[in-house]
């Protein structure tokens, strides 16, 4: 193994890492941002009212986009599993 082969394993595991989390982190980041603009207008300021709202988005995203999610997570293991035998010599 070579340093461009390690470094270019550890780009491909970043971005499969950062496709992966994208969409969860996006969903809860916009109703983070919802319920902030809701506070200032409404000028609620409790902290507390954001954490209910962004648990049960994210658990919803993790339900609507977690098969896509696994999808990805298992075809990067797959390609690490099949190709060690080429990696070794």
């Amino acid at each position: 193994m070579t340093s461009e082969f390690v470094i270019g394993l550890g780009r491909q595991a970043l971005e499969t890492m950062l496709m992966v989390s994208l969409p969860v982190l996006t969903v809860s980041l916009l109703v983070g941002v919802l319920i902030s603009i809701f506070q200032a207008v409404t000028q609620i300021q409790e902290a507390t009212i954001t954490f209910v709202p962004k648990i049960i988005v994210t658990f919803l995203s993790l339900l609507f986009f977690g098969s896509w999610m696994m999808e990805r997570i298992s075809g990067f293991a797959r390609e690490i599993f099949q190709n060690i035998p080429f990696w070794i010599r």
